[in-house]
């Protein structure tokens, strides 16, 4: 299973590497970094994390993982992260699943 696990600028580190830790140790999972770039991101506190994939590069996921993190307030005007988080989510439907941690991207009140 393809598990795509969303970077941003001032991320939360913590929110991602725990549950990639875990998931990590799974090897039925293939663990996906994507961010717009490939470029390294930077979290809350300036470690960068480089991506494995972009957005375009990225296999289609089967669990769709959003880390929390101050950044993510950015994110609900940043329309081509909510429209491949959405077609990402899409995919991950039926035994596929849809995740965040803590203040994790969520659906703007006003999106269609």
């Amino acid at each position: 299973m393809n598990v795509t696990m969303l970077l941003y600028p001032r991320l939360t580190q913590l929110d991602l590497t725990g549950p990639f830790e875990v998931m990590a140790r799974f090897s039925e999972l293939k663990l996906h970094l994507v961010w717009k770039t490939p470029d390294p991101v930077r979290d809350a506190n300036g470690l960068a994390i480089v991506p494995t994939h972009t957005f375009s590069t990225c296999p289609p996921a089967d669990i769709v993982f959003v880390p929390g993190g101050p950044g993510q307030i950015a994110l609900m005007d940043d329309t081509e992260t909510l429209d491949c988080s959405r077609a990402a989510g899409q995919h991950a439907t039926g035994r596929h699943w849809t995740s965040s941690r803590c203040s994790g991207l969520r659906q703007s009140p006003n999106a269609s």
